[in-house]
């Protein structure tokens, strides 16, 4: 059952993420995957400074808010190297 949450709160990350970042949905598999290694990034840049992600479990608005930080931190370098 935490695995189906996971899934659903990265997908809702992600799709946040690209509409933040001005590109609207991209798709439920590309916003789960953007959620997903968005909170790995997250938590491997802003964790120290700001707490846990979703990843670890741990489904609070600190949280969620580094794992979509993460989100549009990916979503800012994948659009840059498109542009190159």
């Amino acid at each position: 059952m935490n695995l189906i949450v996971w899934l659903v709160v990265g997908g809702l990350v992600g799709w946040a993420a690209s509409v933040l970042m001005g590109g609207g949905g991209q798709g439920i598999l590309i916003n789960v995957l953007v959620g997903v290694a968005g909170a790995f990034i997250g938590g491997y840049f802003f964790s120290p400074m700001m707490g846990s992600t979703i990843n670890d479990g741990n489904f609070s608005l600190p949280s969620l808010l580094v794992s979509l930080l993460g989100a549009v931190v990916l979503l800012f370098v994948l659009r840059l190297v498109r542009r190159v």
